[in-house]
Protein backbone atom coordinates (compact mmCIF):
# COMPACT_ATOMS: atom_id res chain seq x y z
CA UNK A 1 0.00 0.00 0.00
CA UNK A 2 1.11 3.00 -1.48
CA UNK A 3 2.14 6.51 1.19
CA UNK A 4 -0.79 8.53 -0.35
CA UNK A 5 -3.37 5.23 -0.28
CA UNK A 6 -2.50 4.65 3.55
CA UNK A 7 -2.82 8.83 3.94
CA UNK A 8 -6.33 8.51 2.34
CA UNK A 9 -7.65 6.06 4.62
CA UNK A 10 -6.59 7.66 7.71
CA UNK A 11 -8.08 10.69 6.55
CA UNK A 12 -11.54 8.81 5.88
CA UNK A 13 -11.95 6.86 8.86
CA UNK A 14 -11.34 10.61 10.10
CA UNK A 15 -13.82 12.56 8.49
CA UNK A 16 -13.94 15.65 10.99
CA UNK A 17 -9.76 15.94 11.03
CA UNK A 18 -10.27 15.99 6.48
CA UNK A 19 -13.04 18.39 6.97
CA UNK A 20 -10.94 20.60 9.06
CA UNK A 21 -8.05 20.23 6.76
CA UNK A 22 -10.25 20.95 4.18
CA UNK A 23 -11.25 24.50 6.22
CA UNK A 24 -7.74 25.47 6.65
CA UNK A 25 -7.34 24.96 2.86
CA UNK A 26 -10.43 27.01 2.08
CA UNK A 27 -9.33 30.04 4.37
CA UNK A 28 -5.44 30.07 2.74
CA UNK A 29 -7.34 30.66 -0.69
CA UNK A 30 -9.99 33.23 0.10
CA UNK A 31 -7.23 35.14 2.07
CA UNK A 32 -4.82 34.89 -0.44
CA UNK A 33 -7.58 36.05 -3.08
CA UNK A 34 -8.51 38.48 -0.47
CA UNK A 35 -4.90 40.75 -1.77
CA UNK A 36 -5.60 40.72 -5.22
CA UNK A 37 -7.40 43.49 -6.99
CA UNK A 38 -7.76 42.84 -10.88
CA UNK A 39 -9.24 46.49 -11.06
CA UNK A 40 -6.75 48.98 -11.07
CA UNK A 41 -7.15 52.58 -11.81
CA UNK A 42 -5.37 52.48 -15.06
CA UNK A 43 -7.97 49.43 -16.42
CA UNK A 44 -8.05 45.83 -16.02
CA UNK A 45 -4.37 44.88 -14.11
CA UNK A 46 -3.51 42.76 -11.22
CA UNK A 47 -2.55 44.55 -8.12
CA UNK A 48 -2.43 44.42 -3.97
CA UNK A 49 -4.80 45.63 -1.90
CA UNK A 50 -5.16 45.30 1.98
CA UNK A 51 -8.60 43.71 2.29
CA UNK A 52 -10.99 44.63 4.84
CA UNK A 53 -11.20 43.47 8.68
CA UNK A 54 -14.63 42.86 8.01
CA UNK A 55 -14.06 41.13 5.25
CA UNK A 56 -11.25 38.41 7.08
CA UNK A 57 -14.00 37.86 9.97
CA UNK A 58 -16.32 36.76 7.22
CA UNK A 59 -14.34 34.57 5.85
CA UNK A 60 -12.95 33.29 8.84
CA UNK A 61 -16.73 32.60 10.29
CA UNK A 62 -17.02 31.08 6.29
CA UNK A 63 -14.00 28.41 6.71
CA UNK A 64 -15.24 27.20 10.56
CA UNK A 65 -18.52 26.14 9.41
CA UNK A 66 -17.08 24.02 6.52
CA UNK A 67 -15.38 21.74 9.66
CA UNK A 68 -19.03 21.04 10.30
CA UNK A 69 -20.70 20.33 6.82
CA UNK A 70 -21.05 16.56 7.34
CA UNK A 71 -22.97 16.74 10.38
CA UNK A 72 -25.39 19.50 9.23
CA UNK A 73 -24.44 20.20 5.60
CA UNK A 74 -28.11 22.30 5.27
CA UNK A 75 -26.87 24.66 8.14
CA UNK A 76 -23.57 24.84 7.10
CA UNK A 77 -24.97 26.23 3.47
CA UNK A 78 -27.26 28.64 5.98
CA UNK A 79 -24.77 30.04 7.71
CA UNK A 80 -22.13 30.03 4.63
CA UNK A 81 -25.21 31.94 2.35
CA UNK A 82 -25.62 34.55 5.19
CA UNK A 83 -21.99 35.25 5.39
CA UNK A 84 -21.66 35.58 1.66
CA UNK A 85 -24.38 38.37 1.54
CA UNK A 86 -22.91 40.39 4.07
CA UNK A 87 -19.86 39.78 2.43
CA UNK A 88 -21.34 41.33 -0.84
CA UNK A 89 -23.52 43.86 1.01
CA UNK A 90 -20.76 45.13 3.18
CA UNK A 91 -17.34 44.66 1.65
CA UNK A 92 -16.11 46.95 -0.78
CA UNK A 93 -13.97 45.39 -3.01
CA UNK A 94 -15.66 41.91 -2.45
CA UNK A 95 -13.47 39.24 -0.84
CA UNK A 96 -13.96 35.61 -2.17
CA UNK A 97 -16.38 34.44 0.86
CA UNK A 98 -18.79 32.77 -1.70
CA UNK A 99 -16.57 29.90 -1.87
CA UNK A 100 -17.35 28.70 1.46
CA UNK A 101 -21.17 28.53 0.55
CA UNK A 102 -20.59 26.68 -3.09
CA UNK A 103 -18.37 23.89 -1.05
CA UNK A 104 -21.21 23.63 1.66
CA UNK A 105 -23.58 23.67 -1.67
CA UNK A 106 -21.65 20.55 -3.09
CA UNK A 107 -22.22 18.63 0.52
CA UNK A 108 -25.69 19.13 0.49
CA UNK A 109 -25.79 18.19 -3.19
CA UNK A 110 -24.21 14.53 -2.74
CA UNK A 111 -26.48 13.60 0.69
CA UNK A 112 -29.61 14.44 -0.51
CA UNK A 113 -31.63 13.57 -3.61
CA UNK A 114 -32.00 15.24 -7.10
CA UNK A 115 -35.31 17.15 -6.71
CA UNK A 116 -33.96 18.83 -3.17
CA UNK A 117 -30.46 19.40 -4.49
CA UNK A 118 -32.70 21.44 -7.73
CA UNK A 119 -34.28 23.43 -5.17
CA UNK A 120 -31.94 24.53 -2.77
CA UNK A 121 -29.33 24.75 -5.38
CA UNK A 122 -31.47 27.44 -7.07
CA UNK A 123 -32.49 28.99 -4.15
CA UNK A 124 -28.33 29.56 -3.66
CA UNK A 125 -27.74 30.88 -6.89
CA UNK A 126 -30.49 33.21 -7.09
CA UNK A 127 -29.86 35.26 -3.28
CA UNK A 128 -26.13 34.90 -3.71
CA UNK A 129 -26.39 36.27 -6.76
CA UNK A 130 -28.87 38.24 -6.83
CA UNK A 131 -27.20 39.87 -3.38
CA UNK A 132 -24.18 40.05 -5.06
CA UNK A 133 -25.76 42.52 -8.54
CA UNK A 134 -28.18 44.24 -6.32
CA UNK A 135 -26.33 44.89 -3.35
CA UNK A 136 -22.63 44.81 -4.62
CA UNK A 137 -20.28 47.87 -5.55
CA UNK A 138 -19.77 46.35 -9.06
CA UNK A 139 -22.00 46.71 -12.09
CA UNK A 140 -24.82 43.86 -12.21
CA UNK A 141 -23.08 42.78 -15.37
CA UNK A 142 -19.78 42.12 -13.71
CA UNK A 143 -17.97 39.45 -14.26
CA UNK A 144 -17.20 38.66 -10.23
CA UNK A 145 -21.04 38.16 -10.19
CA UNK A 146 -21.29 36.21 -13.62
CA UNK A 147 -18.45 33.84 -11.56
CA UNK A 148 -20.88 33.61 -8.30
CA UNK A 149 -23.77 32.27 -10.75
CA UNK A 150 -21.56 29.56 -12.22
CA UNK A 151 -19.63 28.25 -9.27
CA UNK A 152 -22.87 28.08 -7.27
CA UNK A 153 -24.19 25.81 -10.29
CA UNK A 154 -20.84 23.88 -10.58
CA UNK A 155 -21.29 23.25 -6.96
CA UNK A 156 -24.92 21.92 -7.05
CA UNK A 157 -24.35 19.98 -10.03
CA UNK A 158 -20.79 18.04 -8.93
CA UNK A 159 -22.60 17.15 -5.50
CA UNK A 160 -25.63 15.55 -7.76
CA UNK A 161 -22.81 13.81 -9.95
CA UNK A 162 -20.91 12.29 -6.89
CA UNK A 163 -23.93 11.45 -5.15
CA UNK A 164 -25.50 9.37 -8.41
CA UNK A 165 -22.10 8.01 -8.57
CA UNK A 166 -21.94 6.24 -4.93
CA UNK A 167 -25.91 5.00 -5.20
CA UNK A 168 -24.29 3.22 -8.43
CA UNK A 169 -21.22 1.78 -6.90
CA UNK A 170 -23.89 0.92 -3.37
CA UNK A 171 -26.26 -0.69 -5.96
CA UNK A 172 -23.21 -2.67 -7.91
CA UNK A 173 -22.17 -3.90 -4.30
CA UNK A 174 -25.49 -5.04 -2.67
CA UNK A 175 -25.92 -6.81 -6.23
CA UNK A 176 -22.83 -8.68 -5.73
CA UNK A 177 -23.62 -9.57 -1.74
CA UNK A 178 -27.63 -10.65 -2.85
CA UNK A 179 -25.83 -12.92 -5.97
CA UNK A 180 -23.25 -14.42 -3.91
CA UNK A 181 -26.32 -15.13 -1.15
CA UNK A 182 -28.17 -16.49 -3.64
CA UNK A 183 -25.50 -18.63 -5.46
CA UNK A 184 -24.69 -19.47 -1.12
CA UNK A 185 -28.53 -20.62 -0.92
CA UNK A 186 -28.79 -22.41 -3.45
CA UNK A 187 -25.47 -24.60 -2.78
CA UNK A 188 -27.12 -25.31 0.28
CA UNK A 189 -30.21 -26.45 -1.25
CA UNK A 190 -29.23 -28.63 -3.75
CA UNK A 191 -26.76 -30.61 -1.27
CA UNK A 192 -29.66 -30.99 1.06
CA UNK A 193 -31.33 -32.39 -2.12
CA UNK A 194 -28.91 -34.46 -3.20
CA UNK A 195 -28.17 -35.50 0.41
CA UNK A 196 -32.15 -36.61 0.24
CA UNK A 197 -31.88 -38.30 -2.55
CA UNK A 198 -28.82 -40.17 -1.60
CA UNK A 199 -30.93 -41.47 1.21
CA UNK A 200 -33.75 -42.57 -0.65
CA UNK A 201 -31.87 -44.43 -3.04
CA UNK A 202 -29.86 -46.19 -0.02
CA UNK A 203 -32.55 -46.71 1.67
CA UNK A 204 -34.40 -47.86 -1.17
CA UNK A 205 -31.43 -50.72 -2.02
CA UNK A 206 -31.03 -51.40 1.35
CA UNK A 207 -34.74 -52.22 2.36
CA UNK A 208 -35.29 -54.32 -0.65
CA UNK A 209 -31.98 -56.29 -0.44
CA UNK A 210 -32.09 -57.04 2.82
CA UNK A 211 -35.77 -58.01 2.85
CA UNK A 212 -35.15 -60.99 0.29
CA UNK A 213 -32.00 -62.08 1.84
CA UNK A 214 -34.12 -62.41 5.22
CA UNK A 215 -36.34 -64.07 3.41
CA UNK A 216 -34.57 -66.54 1.73
CA UNK A 217 -32.41 -66.94 4.87
CA UNK A 218 -35.33 -68.19 6.41
CA UNK A 219 -36.56 -70.74 3.88
CA UNK A 220 -32.95 -72.17 4.40
CA UNK A 221 -32.71 -72.49 7.58
CA UNK A 222 -36.54 -74.17 7.83
CA UNK A 223 -36.04 -76.61 4.87
CA UNK A 224 -31.99 -77.23 5.62
CA UNK A 225 -32.23 -80.64 6.75
CA UNK A 226 -34.92 -82.09 5.15
CA UNK A 227 -34.59 -80.41 1.54
CA UNK A 228 -30.94 -79.71 1.01
CA UNK A 229 -31.65 -79.29 -2.83
CA UNK A 230 -33.92 -75.93 -1.71
CA UNK A 231 -31.99 -74.65 0.85
CA UNK A 232 -29.08 -74.39 -1.51
CA UNK A 233 -31.35 -72.82 -4.32
CA UNK A 234 -32.32 -70.63 -1.44
CA UNK A 235 -28.62 -69.76 -0.56
CA UNK A 236 -28.24 -69.42 -4.23
CA UNK A 237 -30.76 -66.50 -4.06
CA UNK A 238 -29.52 -65.58 -0.89
CA UNK A 239 -25.98 -64.57 -2.57
CA UNK A 240 -27.20 -63.34 -5.55
CA UNK A 241 -29.54 -60.45 -3.87
CA UNK A 242 -26.33 -59.66 -1.55
CA UNK A 243 -24.18 -59.33 -4.35
CA UNK A 244 -26.78 -56.93 -6.24
CA UNK A 245 -27.42 -54.81 -3.27
CA UNK A 246 -23.31 -54.47 -3.46
CA UNK A 247 -23.29 -53.63 -7.02
CA UNK A 248 -26.46 -51.25 -6.26
CA UNK A 249 -24.48 -49.59 -3.12
CA UNK A 250 -21.29 -49.39 -4.45
CA UNK A 251 -22.79 -47.12 -7.45
CA UNK A 252 -24.18 -45.52 -5.04
CA UNK A 253 -21.85 -44.28 -2.89
CA UNK A 254 -19.83 -43.70 -5.82
CA UNK A 255 -21.40 -40.52 -6.16
CA UNK A 256 -20.11 -39.36 -3.27
CA UNK A 257 -16.04 -39.65 -4.86
CA UNK A 258 -14.22 -36.75 -6.15
CA UNK A 259 -13.43 -36.37 -9.54
CA UNK A 260 -10.25 -37.35 -9.63
CA UNK A 261 -10.84 -40.63 -7.90
CA UNK A 262 -10.56 -43.86 -9.43
CA UNK A 263 -13.00 -46.50 -10.23
CA UNK A 264 -15.92 -44.37 -10.67
CA UNK A 265 -19.15 -46.03 -11.15
CA UNK A 266 -20.38 -46.74 -14.54
CA UNK A 267 -23.36 -48.85 -14.28
CA UNK A 268 -26.08 -46.91 -15.35
CA UNK A 269 -29.11 -46.80 -13.14
CA UNK A 270 -31.52 -49.01 -12.84
CA UNK A 271 -35.38 -48.26 -14.76
CA UNK A 272 -38.36 -49.89 -16.21
CA UNK A 273 -36.16 -51.78 -18.65
CA UNK A 274 -35.16 -54.13 -15.21
CA UNK A 275 -38.56 -54.49 -14.17
CA UNK A 276 -39.16 -58.51 -15.06
CA UNK A 277 -35.55 -58.76 -13.21
CA UNK A 278 -37.17 -57.35 -10.37
CA UNK A 279 -40.12 -59.21 -10.44
CA UNK A 280 -38.15 -61.96 -10.71
CA UNK A 281 -35.94 -61.69 -7.37
CA UNK A 282 -39.72 -61.25 -5.55
CA UNK A 283 -40.96 -64.29 -7.22
CA UNK A 284 -38.10 -66.14 -6.03
CA UNK A 285 -38.62 -65.02 -2.81
CA UNK A 286 -41.88 -66.45 -2.82
CA UNK A 287 -44.12 -63.51 -3.36
CA UNK A 288 -46.37 -63.65 -5.95
CA UNK A 289 -45.96 -61.06 -8.72
CA UNK A 290 -48.37 -60.40 -11.76
CA UNK A 291 -46.55 -57.22 -14.42
CA UNK A 292 -48.82 -55.93 -16.94
CA UNK A 293 -47.52 -53.69 -19.11
CA UNK A 294 -48.88 -50.77 -21.82
CA UNK A 295 -45.91 -48.36 -22.08
CA UNK A 296 -43.91 -50.03 -24.84
CA UNK A 297 -41.89 -47.53 -26.83
CA UNK A 298 -42.08 -44.85 -24.15
CA UNK A 299 -38.35 -43.24 -23.79
CA UNK A 300 -38.56 -41.70 -20.11
CA UNK A 301 -36.56 -39.21 -18.65
CA UNK A 302 -33.33 -40.89 -16.58
CA UNK A 303 -35.09 -39.37 -13.74
CA UNK A 304 -38.49 -40.80 -14.23
CA UNK A 305 -37.51 -44.38 -15.02
CA UNK A 306 -35.78 -44.36 -12.24
CA UNK A 307 -37.97 -43.35 -9.78
CA UNK A 308 -40.91 -45.71 -11.21
CA UNK A 309 -38.39 -48.24 -10.81
CA UNK A 310 -37.96 -46.98 -7.16
CA UNK A 311 -41.23 -46.72 -6.88
CA UNK A 312 -42.20 -50.15 -7.54
CA UNK A 313 -39.09 -51.93 -5.78
CA UNK A 314 -40.55 -50.21 -2.35
CA UNK A 315 -43.74 -50.96 -3.04
CA UNK A 316 -43.06 -54.95 -3.61
CA UNK A 317 -40.54 -54.56 -0.46
CA UNK A 318 -43.37 -53.30 1.74
CA UNK A 319 -45.90 -56.07 0.60
CA UNK A 320 -42.69 -59.05 1.24
CA UNK A 321 -42.23 -57.48 4.63
CA UNK A 322 -45.86 -56.75 5.93
CA UNK A 323 -48.59 -58.12 3.73
CA UNK A 324 -48.43 -61.93 4.68
CA UNK A 325 -46.82 -65.00 3.21
CA UNK A 326 -50.33 -65.44 0.90
CA UNK A 327 -50.05 -62.16 -0.45
CA UNK A 328 -50.17 -61.87 -4.21
CA UNK A 329 -49.36 -58.65 -6.24
CA UNK A 330 -49.90 -56.54 -9.20
CA UNK A 331 -47.93 -54.27 -10.85
CA UNK A 332 -49.31 -52.37 -13.88
CA UNK A 333 -47.40 -49.48 -15.80
CA UNK A 334 -49.83 -47.73 -18.33
CA UNK A 335 -49.20 -44.51 -20.45
CA UNK A 336 -51.81 -42.25 -20.38
CA UNK A 337 -51.46 -38.82 -21.99
CA UNK A 338 -48.32 -37.30 -21.10
CA UNK A 339 -48.16 -39.11 -17.82
CA UNK A 340 -47.01 -42.52 -17.09
CA UNK A 341 -48.93 -44.35 -14.19
CA UNK A 342 -47.38 -47.19 -12.09
CA UNK A 343 -49.67 -48.92 -9.31
CA UNK A 344 -48.81 -51.65 -6.80
CA UNK A 345 -51.71 -53.28 -5.82
CA UNK A 346 -51.57 -56.29 -2.98
CA UNK A 347 -54.48 -58.32 -1.35
CA UNK A 348 -52.31 -59.16 1.67
CA UNK A 349 -53.95 -59.40 5.46
CA UNK A 350 -50.77 -58.71 7.66
CA UNK A 351 -51.49 -56.66 10.72
CA UNK A 352 -48.26 -55.30 10.57
CA UNK A 353 -48.80 -52.81 7.84
CA UNK A 354 -45.62 -50.13 8.49
CA UNK A 355 -46.41 -48.96 5.09
CA UNK A 356 -49.43 -47.51 5.90
CA UNK A 357 -50.01 -43.71 5.81
CA UNK A 358 -47.57 -41.54 8.05
CA UNK A 359 -45.59 -45.56 8.65
CA UNK A 360 -41.70 -45.60 7.89
CA UNK A 361 -39.24 -44.28 5.23
CA UNK A 362 -40.55 -46.25 2.43
CA UNK A 363 -43.57 -44.01 1.80
CA UNK A 364 -41.79 -40.79 2.64
CA UNK A 365 -38.96 -41.44 -0.19
CA UNK A 366 -41.61 -42.04 -2.19
CA UNK A 367 -43.54 -39.26 -1.75
CA UNK A 368 -39.91 -37.05 -2.30
CA UNK A 369 -39.25 -38.98 -5.52
CA UNK A 370 -42.59 -37.96 -7.35
CA UNK A 371 -43.22 -34.41 -5.75
CA UNK A 372 -39.63 -33.68 -7.04
CA UNK A 373 -40.44 -34.36 -10.72
CA UNK A 374 -44.00 -32.53 -10.15
CA UNK A 375 -46.38 -35.60 -10.29
CA UNK A 376 -49.36 -37.03 -8.14
CA UNK A 377 -48.75 -40.40 -5.96
CA UNK A 378 -51.44 -41.70 -3.83
CA UNK A 379 -51.24 -44.50 -0.92
CA UNK A 380 -53.77 -46.27 0.94
CA UNK A 381 -55.55 -49.68 1.95
CA UNK A 382 -57.81 -50.95 -0.56
CA UNK A 383 -61.50 -52.10 0.20
CA UNK A 384 -61.71 -55.30 1.27
CA UNK A 385 -58.07 -55.92 2.25
CA UNK A 386 -54.86 -54.95 0.91
CA UNK A 387 -53.05 -51.68 -0.16
CA UNK A 388 -52.42 -49.76 -2.95
CA UNK A 389 -50.05 -47.55 -4.25
CA UNK A 390 -50.20 -45.44 -7.23
CA UNK A 391 -47.83 -42.51 -8.83
CA UNK A 392 -48.15 -40.51 -12.12
CA UNK A 393 -45.03 -39.47 -13.64
CA UNK A 394 -44.59 -36.71 -16.36
CA UNK A 395 -43.37 -38.64 -19.17
CA UNK A 396 -41.29 -35.19 -20.30
CA UNK A 397 -39.78 -33.18 -17.23
CA UNK A 398 -38.77 -29.52 -17.63
CA UNK A 399 -34.92 -30.44 -18.02
CA UNK A 400 -35.74 -32.13 -21.01
CA UNK A 401 -38.17 -30.51 -22.49
CA UNK A 402 -36.08 -27.49 -22.41
CA UNK A 403 -33.61 -30.14 -24.32
CA UNK A 404 -36.06 -30.91 -26.64
CA UNK A 405 -36.88 -27.52 -27.70
CA UNK A 406 -33.01 -26.35 -27.84
CA UNK A 407 -32.33 -25.91 -31.63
Amino acid sequence: MSTLTRARCRLQAHPTALDAALAAGVLICMVAGSFVDPHGPDGVRWGLRTPDPLSLVLMTLGAAALVFRRRAPRTVLALAGALSVAESATGDPRAPVAMCAVIALYTVASTTDRPTTWRIGLLTMTVLTGAAMVAGPLPWYAQENLAIFAWTGIGATAGDAVRSRRAFVQAIRERAEKAERTREEEARRRVAEERLRIARDLHDVVAHHIALVNVQAGVAAHVMDKRPDQAKEALAHVREASRSALGELRATVGLLRQSGDPEAPTEPAPGLGRLDELAGTFRSAGLRVEVARTDEGTALPAAVDLAAYRIIQEALTNVQKHAGTEARAEVSVVRVGPHIEVTVLDDGTGEDREHAPGGGHGLLGMRERVTALRGTLTTGPRYGGGFRVHAILPVKTRASAAQDNTP
